[in-house]
């Protein structure tokens, strides 16, 4: 996982595990670090972060009843899955 916050306009940038859930945290360890590296954190947020935000293919929304709807791409609106993307970047 990426987590991203803005802290009085400062990013904080940290790196951690896939599984930080409530449930999780009674019988192991997760952790989190902190994206010192400049270059690191703007390639987190403009290629990995973006690509996610941009997926109309395989994401879902939540709405506010707690349901969720998968995405899809409007009409017109070009195909962006981010797991496609981000290989074809790597």
């Amino acid at each position: 996982r990426i987590y991203w916050f803005e802290n009085g306009g400062d990013a904080e940038v940290y790196f951690g595990s896939a599984d930080l859930m409530e449930r999780n945290l009674d019988r192991r360890v997760e952790v989190l670090c902190p994206v010192l590296d400049p270059a690191l954190r703007r390639q987190l947020r403009e290629v990995v972060l973006d690509a996610m935000v941009r997926d109309n293919v395989r994401a879902w929304a939540l709405h506010t009843d707690g349901s969720y709807v998968r995405c899809a791409p409007a009409e017109g609106e070009p195909a962006v899955d981010a797991q496609r993307t981000l290989l074809e970047w790597y």
